[in-house]
């Protein structure tokens, strides 16, 4: 495993207050921000011409993305791809949804650089900053007031072998920050796996598939899936089966350091009135954002990568606060004595 390279350092607080009536200069250490905005997002613009001023008056180079930038028709000189903004930024401000940050967080992650998320999509929950209060909490970051949370990635390889004593040939490799799910086609039935942990054989399971999920992912799909919440400072995973037609297979829990190894066993094919060849009866998603074809007897190897994504989150950050937010948790009252349920009245005879 390759040795994980040193995080850029987030900078600490800095406790001086800017003068009145002055543009207060960077506290927090910050020199170069990239603005990621949602994909094809034109409305989008007007919010990001107001940050991008912002981060300029507070003496930050700015970075869009090819994207944000086309659609700004920002100068060649301020649009950068990855491998740039990797290099050259040590802030990442993503204007968009949980999508948009699922995208940029992975690949700005080999570089170290910490994300902060501004919410223009539904339902937020990576996307932490309300749109209108922009500017507020980014002031506040970058003053070196924030909350840093550190959150692990997955790694996955699927690999086939030409026989069974052949050596695996790995045929798709990539990194998720939610989850990676091993899922029946849309014309099969069910998927037969098997997986083993750390080498050790731990169940072979039918279902429509299998979700492997960080904590971070514990809130996404795997949640829909009834797999457990994970804290994101845990570091652990969990196997949550997709509807397995078996009762008794239930999620797992476990550390993150294992390294899980999914073999697709047998994929079921429907009977069908009109053949389909080039439609497979299996997938394997990574975040379900990149997709790669399984055929039967192929593995996908599930671990932790070296690298994490490091997340900044503004003054009043509180994770309780965003589950009770974004699952409409039913809140406690904060003062005062509990209301009584009304008697019902018995009807007189």
């Amino acid at each position: 495993m390759p040795k994980k390279p040193a995080n850029k350092p987030v900078p600490a607080a800095d406790s001086a207050q800017p003068a009145t009536g002055a543009a207060p200069q960077v506290r927090g250490g910050f020199r170069t921000a990239a603005v990621i905005g949602k994909y094809g997002g034109a409305c989008i613009a007007e919010p990001i011409l107001a940050l991008a001023a912002y981060l300029r008056q507070r003496g930050l180079a700015v970075l869009f993305d090819p994207d944000t930038g086309a659609t700004l028709k920002a100068p060649a000189s301020e649009i950068a791809d990855v491998a740039r903004m990797s290099g050259e930024a040590d802030l990442a401000i993503v204007v968009g949804g949980d999508g948009t940050m699922l995208g940029i967080a992975r690949q700005v992650a080999r570089g170290g650089v910490p994300v902060v998320g501004v919410n223009h999509g539904r339902l937020g929950f990576m996307t932490d900053i309300p749109l209108a209060d922009t500017i507020t909490a980014i002031g506040a970051i970058l003053d070196g007031n924030f909350k840093s949370e550190n959150r692990l990635l997955l790694e996955a390889r699927v690999q086939r072998r030409k026989s069974a004593r052949a050596r695996p040939e790995t045929l798709f490799e990539a990194i998720a920050l939610n989850d990676v799910v091993i899922a029946r086609g849309g014309i099969s039935g069910m998927v037969e796996v098997s997986v083993t942990v750390d080498g050790t054989h731990a169940y072979t399971q039918r279902a429509d598939g299998l979700i492997v999920a960080t904590p971070t992912g514990s809130t996404a799909y795997s949640l829909s899936a009834h797999g457990p919440i994970l804290h994101p400072e845990l570091h652990g995973l969990v196997m949550v089966p997709i509807a397995p037609q078996a009762l008794s297979n239930r999620p797992i829990v476990l550390p993150s350091h294992v390294e899980i190894v999914v073999t697709l066993d047998r994929a079921t094919q429907l009977d069908h009135d009109i053949e389909m060849p080039n439609v497979n009866p299996a997938s394997a998603s990574f975040d379900m954002q990149t997709f790669t074809e399984l055929r039967e007897g192929d593995e996908i190897v599930i671990r932790r990568s070296p690298h994490g994504v490091t997340f900044l989150h503004p003054p009043g950050y509180n994770y309780f606060g965003v589950l009770r937010e974004k699952l409409h948790w039913t809140r406690m009252p904060t003062g005062g004595a509990a209301r009584k349920s009304p008697r019902r009245k018995t009807p007189s005879p």
